[in-house]
């Protein structure tokens, strides 16, 4: 508050009328005057001096008592007209726009910052209704939820908690913005005062970088396609070609060692341990098709492919491991996209049992449910941190969120019961890439 305002208050609290004396000698005076009406009520016309003086004195007393009432009337409605004008500062000077309505949803308040806002003067947005500031679209919706929201008896709350709200200039231009409601009750008269906020900037910012984000995923699932289709071409160019050559190989060399015989042993012995050597490439050939893409997958089908890659994940590891999988034919018919997604999220999650859990035993599950793939990996290991979760090169779980998110699917890692890692996925049976411009 200002000076002028502290001394309006020093001198309510601390006026003439208000100090202790003068009102103990007014307490007296009344006393007194009270004291000689009833000695002039009790002589009367014999003492007219006394009886004329009390009447000059009670028209005194009542005077005073009349300027001392309409002191403090005007007093008090000075007070108000300070406090109306302090509030009224206060609300032109906040940052957000700030509307009052009544129960009709008249305008009645419509501060400085609503005038920017809307680009609507005071004096021409004060008594018109609030409709003109909402979209047609969204006009009875609006009324229905502020006659609601009065019912409810709620002080305040935010408006549009899950959806945008959109608000309308005077030109027919549309904004998004954030609001909050309260209401109050004066006189029988129930108002409710809405506080906004012009977020065009902040949503534009918004959709933005869902443009972005959705333009990467893209970007990462053309990759991640991209890849898995080197993959296939050579896998299958290993699984072929090289492996026809090293049948061949094999082939020859076991012609040459029958035809030597027994004439030349350091040869046929040299001979067979070519030979074996060419079982082990071939077998080295086979695995690494088989990393790179299996055959089967796109063969048999997930069911097939995922049962393959468990059991040669629990000869190679150790890891005893439990799989449970659908009935037969529930994964049939998938799309390729989803069955290399599951199948890669599967693979992943063994290689990290492998590399980093030290667990002894594994659990596998594939299931279909109303129309959504769902598989589960658990271990009995030592289990991950959070932080190993969001380390930056952990490419493999980011990977498997990429490709599953791309899908409509989800992937989430929790502490196991059993005391290591679980991590369940679920992808749409029917999802396919989504078409990229």
């Amino acid at each position: 508050m200002n000076a002028g305002n502290r001394g309006g208050l020093i001198s309510v609290k601390k006026g003439a009328l208000r100090r202790p004396a003068v009102i103990a000698a007014g307490g007296a005076a009344l006393a007194v005057i009270l004291a000689l009406n009833v000695l002039a009520f009790f002589r009367g016309l014999e003492s007219p001096w006394l009886l004329g003086g009390m009447i000059v004195a009670d028209m005194a007393v009542i005077g005073v008592g009349v300027l001392v009432a309409a002191r403090a009337v005007l007093l008090a409605e000075h007070l108000s007209e300070e406090s109306q004008e302090q509030l009224g500062a206060i609300v032109d000077s906040a940052m957000d726009a700030i509307i009052t309505v009544d129960a009709t949803q008249t305008i009645r308040l419509f501060n400085r910052a609503a005038e920017q806002v809307f680009g609507c003067p005071r004096e021409h947005a004060i008594g018109a209704p609030l409709d003109r500031f909402i979209p047609q679209r969204f006009r009875s919706g609006h009324r229905a939820h502020i006659e609601n929201f009065g019912k409810t008896g709620v002080t305040s709350r935010r408006m549009g908690d899950v959806t945008t709200l959109w608000a309308l200039r005077p030109d027919g231009e549309e904004f998004p913005i954030e609001a909050s409601i309260s209401q109050a009750g004066e006189a029988g008269t129930r108002f409710y005062t809405v506080i906004l906020r012009d977020i065009t900037l902040r949503k534009q910012a918004e959709d933005a970088m869902r443009r972005q984000q959705q333009e990467l995923r893209e970007l990462s699932a053309a990759v991640l396609e991209a890849r898995e289709e080197e993959k296939t071409r050579i896998a299958r160019e290993l699984h072929d070609e090289l492996g026809q050559l090293l049948t061949a190989v094999k082939m020859d060399l076991s012609w040459l060692n029958d035809n030597l015989g027994a004439s030349a042993p350091d040869v046929t012995a040299k001979v067979r341990e070519m030979g074996a050597i060419v079982d082990q490439t071939v077998g080295a050939v086979r695995r690494i098709s088989a990393d790179l893409r299996p055959l089967m997958l796109d063969d048999l089908g997930l069911a097939d492919a995922a049962a393959w890659l468990v059991e040669e994940f629990a000869k190679r590891s150790s890891v005893r491991c439990t799989v449970r999988m659908p009935p037969e034919g529930a994964l049939d018919g998938l799309p390729k996209a989803v069955g290399t997604a599951v199948y890669r999220a599967l693979q992943e999650s063994l290689t990290n049992i492998a590399r980093h859990s030290e667990a002894k035993h594994a659990w596998v599950q594939l299931a279909a449910v109303n129309g959504e793939i769902y598989f589960e990996v658990e271990d009995d290991g030592r289990g991950i941190a959070p932080e190993d979760v969001a380390k930056a090169r952990s490419l493999g779980l980011k990977g498997m969120r990429e490709r599953l998110a791309y899908l409509g699917g989800s992937v989430e890692i929790s502490a196991a019961p059993r005391g290591g890692t679980r991590l369940r996925g679920r992808v749409p049976a029917s999802a396919a890439p989504k078409e990229r411009e």
